[in-house]
């Protein structure tokens, strides 16, 4: 399996945590979330210390759906020891969790889901009668 790559900014990934969460070392783990997560490949900053942003190495598949906005994340993380004694200290990242949003049904036009239902209540006055 070969990976891709795609960088996405530390503040989209990170949202409300960005302003306390700490530079990662070397590399974290990515999952899928599922019922057993599954283990994607890694993320790092690979750009360098001040590039401000996370580089995803995935397959080339979930790089696609990360990069045009089908997961949302997780965020694993652990307070960090420098803070752990103040209010809202640093945290340190411990991994990170993809999760797929959920397709949404298409609205049913009002006239389309009458017929549909009366249909459906007609089948079932014709199967009461075969029945009797």
């Amino acid at each position: 399996m070969s990976l891709a790559i795609v960088s996405l900014s530390r503040r989209h990934i990170l949202g409300n945590l960005y302003g306390r969460c700490n530079s990662i070392a070397g590399s974290i783990p990515v999952y899928l979330a599922a019922d057993e997560p599954e283990l994607l490949g890694y993320a790092d900053e690979g750009l360098g210390p001040f590039s401000d942003a996370f580089t995803f190495h995935l397959d080339a598949e979930s790089c696609k759906r990360l990069s045009v906005g089908q997961f949302s994340y997780s965020i694993d993380y652990a307070k960090s020891r420098v803070a752990a004694d103040k209010g809202r200290g640093l945290v340190t990242l411990v991994s990170i969790t993809l999760v797929r949003h959920k397709g949404y049904e298409k609205p049913v036009k009002p006239a389309v889901a009458a017929a549909a239902k009366a249909a459906e209540e007609a089948a079932a006055a014709a199967a009461a009668e075969v029945a009797e």
